[in-house]
């Protein structure tokens, strides 16, 4: 298991973050009270997502208009009173073709929609950044296996050590960073049960699975923190396993990430590099 942070630069770059947090609007990317619909889009399949519900929402309530109208019609005209002798037809051509032909044309419209959407989550582009993300009970792990050595432990924050910004049950220790506009793609398993790994904003949800590797993408089209939680029944703790995602520019990013490969080396750190000379020349005596 890999400490939360790899040395005490990494703890001070994560000072750093959390600082220019606090700046931030605090419902970026997260639930507000009493909020209706999704939150914000923040990737372009999320505002897929968006486009598409909007899209079944006028579906559905012209439908519901509609029958209610058919409804409205035989109560008020085909009732007893109104209507003493009733009809006896039994087929009408224009009728069963109507009623057969338009919810075919609906399902079309629903249809071709639906398969561009699932074709763009399914279909990755070329990632631009690998992670590797593990589930436990009940926190997450995650490694950056394009940059050696950078890999740490995420735990949600207690209430008492929640910075001023930072949302109860969402906020994390350790926040992944990424840079914005650019592909990510995430590699998703689990060490002991079946987690999720969910972020709204992004759209992106996948099953992280003990001895699989499940995969899922997103591209952040702005900066800022964004937050998401387990959503699969994982446990006991399962309400305690978020996830924290903060979008950086490029050069943000470069620089932080250059600071975790030199904490993992063991070069930004004089205690670890105090440790690693003495190790080496206990070797050289032995030898």
């Amino acid at each position: 298991m890999v400490s939360r942070w790899r040395s005490a630069g990494s703890a001070l770059a994560a000072a750093t973050l959390i600082a220019s947090a606090a700046a931030e609007p605090a419902m970026a990317g997260q639930p507000v009270p009493w909020q209706l619909g999704f939150q914000e889009a923040a990737s372009p399949i999320q505002e897929g997502i968006h486009a598409f519900h909007n899209l079944l929402l006028v579906i559905i309530t012209l439908i519901t208009i509609f029958v209610t109208v058919l409804l409205a019609v035989c109560i008020v005209r085909f009732n007893r009173r109104s209507n003493a002798n009733p009809s006896r037809t039994t087929h009408n051509t224009m009728l069963e073709v109507a009623w057969t032909v338009l919810p075919v044309i609906i399902l079309v419209i629903i249809a071709i929609p639906s398969f561009r959407l699932l074709y763009e989550q399914l279909e990755a582009p070329e990632p631009e950044l690998t992670i590797k993300t593990t589930g436990h009970q009940w926190y997450w792990s995650y490694e950056y296996p394009d940059y050696e050595g950078v890999a740490f432990d995420s735990f949600m924050l207690r209430d008492d050590e929640l910075e001023p910004g930072q949302p109860r049950l969402l906020a994390t220790d350790t926040e992944v960073i990424v840079p914005v506009d650019t592909n990510v793609k995430v590699l998703v398993t689990a060490s002991d049960v079946i987690h999720a790994w969910k972020i709204p904003a992004f759209g992106s949800m996948v099953d992280a699975v003990p001895g699989r590797i499940n995969e899922t993408w997103f591209r952040a089209t702005r900066e800022g923190v964004f937050y998401g939680q387990c959503s699969e029944l994982c446990g006991r703790d399962h309400a305690y396993m978020p996830i924290t995602v903060r979008v950086v520019s490029q050069d943000e990013f470069d620089v932080w990430i250059e600071e975790q490969v030199a904490a993992a080396r063991g070069e930004g750190d004089e205690d670890t590099q105090l440790a690693r000379l003495n190790d080496e020349a206990g070797e050289a005596s032995e030898r």
